[in-house]
């Protein structure tokens, strides 16, 4: 969105015209809707700033439920923020942390600070692109202790970008209490960091090195340092970036890793330093550790199957998975565990083997012929094939379904015919 879309959507007018237009779920709708507005008279800037919200809202809805309604969006914008669900989780942890106050630094459209606020907390929000802080100033003008305002995250803590500037200052011992410390403004007490990965303009991000984040993972752990932190990362990142006096914490949604977050200082929980938390139909469940789990033993495939989260094999918690489950790994460079016990846990997705055989397609087509199977789930670890192309070559003529799940064990590549428990 341009300026100039968004001042002509921010008028009587044109909010009084987006509350008309309604919902503009696909691209027939989008041109029909424009064709509509453009012969009602209305400017092109604002029939495209009506109609390119209206759509966004629609897309927000996964994320934001019933608010996205009244909500404004950039492309780039809504693809990066936090699902309100995943937000309200980081307010609670600076709530029970005992904070009452955080600075949102790089804030974007405002999802997190939404969260904040709604918590009863103090919230200033800053983000560098114009448009964006615009944006985010709407979306949080119900709440009268947030404010936003167009600025760095480098210029809201001065100390720090002068520190990460000069080579020649020496590392900050941070248990020394004579250290100074950042002052943000307003004496926020905490600070939560979303470095951008974004290209210039408000469409789709593009994915970028560590290198080219903005503000720099230098800079932010050297916040991070000083006062309590959230930053929020992509989950890939290579852990080798992560610091060690940092709680890392892994958050996957209804079957997708989302983020990562590093916590320091009074948000980093006492001798906690990796966390997988599993988010599925409204419910939260956690599993964590002061350490990476060591792996349990690879064992014979047994009467069960267990895909770890991507949240749990992102920590590297499988292990604290399979004690739990009895399990042991089906080999030691596959994320799968096998056991023999009927347990079931909200950290994986368990099936139940129906039988094992050589990752043939004609032994696999007879197994599916005599099991009556014509709706098939194909899975696979560890073996360089496409599921869609392997399909086609499968005989799907029942009338019952099952699961495939193709992998490879320390005797080799396997066919696994399944059920999900």
């Amino acid at each position: 969105m341009e300026m100039s879309e968004l001042k002509a959507l921010l008028t009587r007018e044109g909010l009084a015209l987006l509350d008309e237009v309604g919902a503009v779920e696909s691209s027939a709708d989008v041109a029909r809707s424009v064709s509509r507005l453009r012969a009602a008279g209305h400017s092109p800037d604002l029939v495209s700033a009506v109609v390119g919200q209206a759509h966004l809202r629609v897309k927000a809805r996964a994320k934001f439920g019933e608010f996205a309604d009244r909500m404004l969006f950039t492309r780039a914008g809504l693809e990066q923020a936090t699902r309100l669900s995943v937000a309200t989780l980081h307010a609670v942890r600076l709530r029970r942390a005992g904070l009452t106050s955080v600075a949102d630094l790089g804030c974007g459209i405002g999802g997190d600070s939404l969260a904040f606020a709604g918590a009863g907390l103090v919230v200033e929000a800053v983000d560098a692109d114009e448009v964006t802080a615009a944006i985010a100033a709407y979306n949080l003008a119900p709440f009268p202790d947030a404010t936003v305002r167009q600025g760095t995250a480098e210029t809201s803590v001065p100390e720090v970008s002068a520190r990460i500037g000069d080579a020649h200052l020496p590392p900050t011992d941070s248990t020394d209490s004579s250290a100074p410390s950042a002052q943000l403004r307003g004496g926020l007490s905490a600070v939560w960091l979303d470095p951008a990965r974004r290209t210039a303009g408000h469409s789709e991000t593009t994915r970028t090195s560590a290198a080219d984040w903005s503000p720099s993972l230098d800079w932010c752990f050297e916040v991070a340092r000083r006062q309590p932190t959230g930053i929020k990362l992509g989950p890939g990142l290579d852990r080798d970036l992560i610091p060690e006096d940092v709680e890392a914490q892994w958050v996957s949604a209804d079957g997708s890793v989302v983020e990562l977050v590093l916590w320091s200082g009074e948000l980093a929980r006492q001798g906690i330093r990796r966390s997988a938390l599993v988010l599925q139909g409204g419910e939260a469940h956690e599993i964590t550790a002061a350490a990476d789990a060591d792996d349990e033993p690879v064992r014979a495939l047994g009467a069960f199957l267990h895909e770890p989260d991507g949240a749990v094999i992102r920590a590297r918690l499988i292990g604290e998975v399979a004690r739990s489950l009895e399990a042991g790994m089906v080999d030691d460079q596959i994320a799968y565990l096998t056991g023999d016990a009927a347990l079931t846990s909200p950290f994986v997705q368990s099936f139940r083997v129906r039988e094992t055989m050589p990752a043939h397609v004609k032994t696999i087509n007879q197994a599916l012929r005599a099991n009556d199977i014509g709706r098939i789930e194909i899975k696979k670890r560890g073996m360089d094939i496409d599921p869609a192309a392997f399909r086609r070559k499968l005989s799907l003529k029942g009338a019952k379904a099952a699961t495939l799940i193709l992998t490879r064990t320390p005797g080799g590549r396997v066919a696994i015919l399944a059920d999900r428990v």
